[in-house]
């Protein structure tokens, strides 16, 4: 759950995908605004203790989930809109990219940009990057191959530590039961709490972020998420800070009746980038045509990903 959203939120500010800080309106905040939706809806009864164990069941099954989201292809478009000091649109630009599983090593291919296919100069680039991702784990040695494995499994097992924090680090509230897509969803906000002291380097951001939360009732997989930062986080010594207002939107879908995997994430973000420059961007990212393959998947070379897709 929250891991993979903040790795969006540090990938985001690398890439300079930043949004002018905008205030909500009548100076409310994200969580009193929404929170006006949820009124009439049927609330179910849950404690603190519940909700703290449904949060970690939904937080590990999120673990699985980006596990299984290897088996997939799809295809991913970003849009980022330029803003100016006043926060209107100065310009718009969109990248079209089907994104791969190499040898295990998820790798994207540019296909279109402006919603309209590359050159074919640019199209060789692309294939020729992703020919370098295989020659290079084609003849990957033993010893680089087992150094890799590891540092995956040291990656996995950072993660389920990183979410032993996630229930201890929010005072949960069930605000109401809602449906989405024909599903009872569980509507919980998460507040910082106070006094928590995080173990993990990473968690210090849980500090800095609240939101809200929808999970899915039968399956404890959580469908969508609404968050906002509170207090600037900073990457890397001062290489990055993302300021108090910044908001970003997640949504999730069922596929294959196996996953959920991400279907729709916007940002509005406002990022400073080594004490500098501000860059205001609004970012909106889609996810689609989600194909799984077989555990026969192998690649011989460029756009060659073989056994049968299936969708």
């Amino acid at each position: 759950m929250f891991p993979r959203f903040l790795l969006s939120v540090a990938v985001l500010s690398s890439s300079f995908v930043c949004v002018a800080q905008t205030a909500p309106e009548n100076g409310k905040s994200l969580i009193t605004t929404t929170r006006s939706t949820a009124v009439g809806a049927r609330t179910d009864s849950l404690s603190p203790e519940e909700i703290k164990a449904l949060i970690r069941e939904v937080a590990e099954k999120d673990i699985e989930n980006d596990k299984k989201q290897r088996d997939y292809t799809y295809v991913q478009r970003d849009e980022e809109h330029r803003l100016n000091g006043k926060g209107d649109v100065t310009s718009t630009e969109s990248k079209t990219y089907e994104v791969l599983e190499v040898y295990g090593e998820p790798v994207q291919r540019m296909i279109a940009k402006n919603d309209k296919p590359l050159s074919e100069k640019d199209s060789a680039k692309e294939e020729e990057k992703v020919q370098k991702v295989i020659d290079k784990r084609k003849n990957e040695s033993d010893s680089d191959r087992e150094k890799r494995l590891k540092r995956e499994e040291k990656d996995r097992e950072d993660g389920r530590e990183f979410v032993k924090e996630i229930a201890d680090a929010y005072n949960f509230t069930l605000v109401s039961v809602d449906n989405i897509g024909g599903r009872e969803t569980y509507v919980i906000d998460a507040e910082p709490r106070p006094g928590f002291e995080p173990h993990k380097r990473e968690a210090k951001a849980l500090t800095k972020i609240r939101g809200r939360i929808w999970i899915d009732k039968a399956e404890h997989q959580w469908v969508r998420m609404d968050a906002e930062v509170i207090d600037t986080i900073s990457f890397g010594l001062f290489l990055a800070r993302l300021h108090k207002g910044t908001r970003i939107n997640v949504e999730l879908t069922r596929i294959n009746d196996e996953v959920w995997l991400p279907k729709h994430v916007s940002a509005k973000v406002d990022v400073r980038l080594a004490l500098l420059k501000n860059f205001d961007v609004d970012e909106d990212t889609t996810y689609r045509d989600y194909k799984k393959f077989r555990t026969a998947t192998r690649v011989t070379g460029v756009g060659e990903v073989q056994d049968n897709p299936t969708k």
